[in-house]
């Protein structure tokens, strides 16, 4: 009888990998549809579908999840002629969430511990999570998120990224602004940033990433990432991601600050960075600006990331001479200007809502 009961068990597993694969691959269907699919990728979509009717089914459902039917409807001709209905019968898709965000989806495979049965197989839980998310702040806002994965990912003032989850591969896509990612340990899945041009990978650590108009800063705060080049024209998937960066690729270190020159024309040298200055660098996750005796046109350039107002100096060569120390909350104008008048000498005069003139009052 126990003999029965495992034949049993092990049809069941099987059933369930099954499901969680084909999962997976509706899921990366349908991410693959925010841009248009190259020749190849439709004549293999077409493969995929008619390999299974539960294949169609199970991307015509995620594409109703994530509301994707009109991408989908331009692609009409790789489905069979008739389109089946999804049967009423189905067998709700198992472990399904959504994140509540204006354009995120949140799956959970179906590998996790059921009832009275046993672990599915050894694979973590996190590795069975398949997700793709955009998050994004606006100027002056920070956000913090917890990933399926309990990685901490904060974004910056004006940041805007794409969370993309699979089995094999973690990737987080930044587009614009400035990220800090503390990365849940999980060897068998990579995490990989994206950023202009770059490739920043690990497995369990914690690092920030800066995107500038012309290079990319990155700070390792915790255990090593490695760095590599995407020579591609298109953002490599996450099939490719899954694979490890070679030990050859440039390693930064916690403790190390690195520029990024994603058009590859100078040496990236890796430096060290005291913990002064990595405390004034990554200050903007509390809500503050540090600056350690900039001069008074950088420290301006970094205050205006934070606000929508411009500043504008006044042509005077003492204004130039002026170097900033000290913590200002980000975003607050006047007490910003408040400091300048008091500590630094420096007047202003407003020249519209969203201008502003500073001046030296000495």
């Amino acid at each position: 009888m126990s003999n029965i009961h495992q034949i049993h068990l092990q049809s069941k597993r099987r059933q369930s990998l099954l499901e969680a694969q084909r999962l997976e691959q509706a899921c990366e269907w349908i991410a693959r549809l925010d841009r248009e699919l190259q020749d190849e990728e439709k004549l293999a979509l077409q493969q995929w579908l008619a390999a299974s009717a539960l294949n169609q089914q199970e991307l015509l459902a995620v594409a109703k999840l994530w509301d994707k039917m009109d991408a989908l409807s331009r692609l009409s001709a790789l489905f069979p002629a008739v389109e089946p209905k999804i049967s009423q019968q189905r067998r709700p898709l198992s472990g399904l969430a959504m994140a509540a965000s204006a354009a995120a989806l949140l799956l959970l495979g179906a590998l996790f511990y059921r009832g009275d049965l046993s672990p599915l197989n050894t694979t973590p839980a996190s590795a069975v999570v398949a997700m793709q998310a955009t998050y994004q702040t606006r100027i002056g806002e920070n956000n913090t998120i917890e990933l399926p994965d309990k990685s901490k990912l904060v974004l910056n003032t004006n940041s805007f990224v794409v969370v993309r989850y699979t089995a094999g591969a973690r990737v987080i896509e930044l587009q614009r602004g400035e990220i800090n990612i503390d990365v849940a340990h999980d060897t068998s899945r990579p995490l990989s940033v994206i950023a202009g041009g770059k490739i920043i990978q690990a497995v369990g650590t914690a690092f920030n990433v800066d995107l500038r108009q012309d290079h990319v800063e990155l700070i390792v705060t915790d255990g090593k990432v490695l760095v590599g080049s995407n020579s591609d024209k298109e953002l490599p998937t996450a099939q490719t991601l899954a694979k490890r960066l070679p030990q050859s690729s440039l390693a930064i270190s916690k403790g190390e600050r690195v520029d990024l020159d994603p058009r590859g024309k100078t040496r990236e040298q890796v430096q060290k960075i005291d913990a002064v200055e990595l405390a004034a660098s990554l200050s903007w996750r509390s809500g503050n600006l540090i600056f350690r005796g900039e001069n008074l046109q950088d420290a301006l350039a970094e205050i205006s990331r934070y606000t929508d107002i411009q500043f504008e100096l006044a042509d005077d060569a003492k204004l130039k001479k002026i170097h900033v120390a000290g913590m200002f909350k980000t975003g607050d104008v006047d007490g910003l200007l408040e400091i300048f008048r008091s500590n630094f000498n420096i007047s202003h005069e407003r020249l519209s809502g969203d201008k502003i003139l500073l001046k030296y009052a000495g």
